[in-house]
């Protein structure tokens, strides 16, 4: 994936939309490559948007896709459906998918599957225009999303009113996401709330990072149970106050215990070396469009992490963690 990298010169004398300034340098983009076909933008280590201001000395990192595809296509790929209606979809995501085609990732996604399943032709892909109006084309449905490697619940949008209805919960947070993880270690409190910010690791663009001592990234907050342990292994339940990307992953290492098969923020598990990420979404409560109530949906528990209790319930007795109230 190809890979652009600037810094501002020392004497620049004004400040500059970061766009305006890649499009002026003698190997840059022009702003429409920029808006269609960019994945990320840092500078100095932060994420940031094209309309961010630059200024001199700024260090300025970009990725992006060169060969975008016209279209998105329906794709004859299996859901598994929980519920659906003239407004929804609710899908039990398997592990492997990705949510939504981006930069690497443009078939075998959910997007395709759903076009299949909805009988909806293919969404042509735009190249000029906002960078909203051609990211809204790449997922048409998607309300939020799970990472590729995380299973379980997500809702979908079968029309613009349905979908407009469910991203107002989301914005508000008038619902309840909630998640299982075995981690690696044991939490000093059977229950928590952690309430970090979350910036991008300047050691590794691909990570986040839990802070408590700045008021840069982006507020995180995240309530926890632990179910049970298995020696130094934890069953936790975990419930979502905000939505940022990797919040679950990085609040656990944060808590001193990283979720297993974790690649990102986790080192191999001897015990279990080929683990996968052990992150399942098994319940969502929202409101549907035309209800007065609340609709809860569950999953069951996937087949992954059955083997893995299974292993730790034959290896280590299984302990329900006392509740310690921190003076």
């Amino acid at each position: 994936m190809p890979f652009f990298s600037a810094k501002v010169p020392a004497d620049f004398p004004d400040q500059q939309r970061l766009d305006k300034f890649i499009a002026s340098l003698p190997n840059g983009m022009n702003r429409s490559k920029l808006k269609s076909g960019v994945n990320e933008i840092l500078v100095n280590g932060k994420k940031v948007k094209l309309s961010q201001k630059v200024k001199a000395g700024d260090q300025i990192d970009i990725q992006w896709e060169d060969n975008i595809p016209d279209n998105i296509d329906p794709e004859n790929i299996p859901l598994d459906i929980i519920y659906e209606d003239d407004n929804v979809t609710v899908v039990n995501k398997q592990q492997g998918m990705v949510t939504h085609p981006a930069c690497g990732n443009w078939t075998g996604t959910l997007v395709n599957a759903l076009l299949y399943h909805w009988g909806r032709q293919s969404v042509e892909q735009i190249k000029d225009g906002s960078a909203a109006e051609i990211l809204e084309r790449r997922r048409p449905g998607i309300v939020h999303r799970l990472d590729k490697e995380t299973s379980g619940i997500i809702i979908t949008a079968k029309n613009r009113d349905a979908e407009e209805f469910l991203q107002k919960q989301f914005k508000d947070k008038s619902l309840q996401k909630e998640y299982i993880c075995i981690c690696c270690g044991k939490p000093k409190q059977r229950t928590g709330d952690i309430r970090t910010q979350i910036i991008r690791d300047p050691k590794n663009r691909h990570r986040f990072k839990a802070v408590t001592d700045t008021d840069d990234g982006k507020f995180a907050r995240t309530l926890y149970h632990c179910i049970a342990t298995y020696g130094n292994y934890s069953l936790i339940r975990v419930r979502l106050k905000t939505g940022r990307t990797h919040q679950i992953r990085v609040h656990m290492k944060y808590l001193g215990c990283p979720i297993l098969g974790d690649q990102t923020y986790n080192k191999p598990d001897s015990n279990f070396p080929d683990a996968s990420l052990m992150l399942h979404s098994v319940q969502l409560k929202i409101k549907l469009p035309g209800a007065g109530d609340y609709k809860t949906f569950r999953t069951r528990v996937p087949g992954r992490f059955q083997k893995i209790e299974k292993k730790l319930r034959a290896k280590f007795t299984r302990e329900i963690p006392p509740q310690i109230q921190v003076k």
